[in-house]
């Protein structure tokens, strides 16, 4: 994809109501993007109104930004204890080895259980930091001795559970895309 920045609020070079422009993301894109991520199920016409434009720019822009990868895709946030998932926890997988091969082969295994939601690399002890969720302790415990420490390539896992989320699900910052005047 290739790299874009973002233009300051001068006036673009084309009409507001063409086509999305060049290379470089502007307001309209920006506004875009942070009314989609309040609320992804805004009509068209809804999204428009909101950013200042009618209704087939708006459209032809949306479907841009999701052809070049801004927008990756569309979700509905669901309460996971409405659900029966009480137990969120994160665990540090350390890796018996750190070869490449190795490497794809744990990831590859993680990306495959449908209970790790997020799976970072991390720097400092350990490979991985993971966000796993399970309806309570003892499904948890079952998941950590039976699949994460029989996973290939694993040492040891270190777990810490969440006491109370503060804030979860949040939108993207996108104010690093507002150039200074």
């Amino acid at each position: 994809m290739p790299s874009r920045s973002v233009k300051s609020g001068k006036t673009p070079s084309t009409p507001a109501d063409e086509d999305p422009h060049g290379s470089e993301l502007d307001r309209y894109d920006v506004a875009i993007l942070d009314e989609l991520q309040r609320d992804a199920r805004l009509s068209n016409a809804e999204l428009a109104a909101r950013i200042g434009l009618s209704a087939a720019p708006t459209w032809r822009r949306v479907k841009w930004l999701e052809e070049q990868g801004f927008i990756t895709g569309y979700r509905a946030e669901i309460d996971r204890r409405r659900i029966g998932l009480g137990v969120f926890a994160f665990v540090r997988v350390d890796a018996e080895r750190s070869t490449g091969s190795a490497t794809k082969v744990l990831e590859a295994a993680l990306r495959g259980l449908p209970e790790v939601i997020g799976c970072h690399y991390i720097s400092g002890a350990g490979t991985f930091e993971l966000q796993v969720m399970a309806t309570d302790l003892d499904a948890f415990s079952r998941f950590a001795t039976e699949t994460l420490l029989n996973l290939p390539n694993v040492k040891d896992i270190h777990t810490s559970f969440s006491l109370g989320e503060v804030k979860s699900g949040a939108a993207l910052p996108l104010a690093h895309l507002h150039k200074k005047k």
